[in-house]
């Protein structure tokens, strides 16, 4: 079967001007002023977001590791995996490895990069690194002083079902399962670091 080889130049919109609206201690807001492929101009906002990781944590026995927190902007718990924000210049594995530490008190002796999330193409830049972590030691959370959260452990098809029914919205978390699925079943294969 042949690929479809796509062109993007009739679909590419080039900015003109652009405006900060917000800049915060984490996030900016923008509006830019684009060329759209037909010439005509026309504005788009969008959220500056730094990039994050989400880590699946395996643990041997067919479980993995999720966090219970309060979401402040949904204004409820969220059961996800755990993730943070890169700092400036912050290589993605070394993010991994520290908000793993830091959230959940264990360290990995192996990782696989699974690849990349745009969370909200629409309305912001953000990319999320997907990890996951294997061969887990546990240890001491790390917590910031302003974050409060649970951690605990959930056999995978529990969590496939919390996902089906409802009970887990977290964006970031639904997709992660869909590597988590395709590499438990060997679907799809890992390059396993130490």
């Amino acid at each position: 079967m042949k690929t479809r080889q796509f062109t993007d130049a009739n679909l590419a919109e080039t900015r003109i001007e652009s405006q900060t609206l917000f800049e915060g201690s984490f996030l900016k807001a923008r509006r830019d002023t684009v060329r759209l492929p037909d010439g005509e101009v026309s504005s788009r906002e969008y959220i500056v977001h730094p990039g994050a990781v989400v880590i699946i944590p395996l643990l041997d026995d067919d479980h993995v590791l999720l966090e219970r927190q309060f979401r402040y902007p949904v204004g409820q718990v969220m059961t996800e995996f755990p993730a943070g924000k890169l700092d400036p210049g912050e290589d993605p594995l070394a993010c991994a490895r520290r908000e793993l530490l830091e959230e959940t008190g264990y360290t990995a002796r192996q990782w696989a990069c699974a690849g990349k999330l745009h969370l909200a193409i629409a309305y912001s830049t953000e990319v999320i690194h997907i990890f996951f972590a294997r061969d887990l030691v546990a240890g001491q959370q790390q917590l910031d002083k302003d974050e409060f959260l649970e951690v605990h452990s959930l056999p995978i098809n529990e969590l496939l079902e919390a996902c089906r029914s409802g009970a887990v919205t977290d964006a970031k978390t639904l997709s992660c399962m869909l590597w988590l699925q395709n590499a438990h079943s060997a679907a799809w294969s890992l390059d396993w670091q130490t």
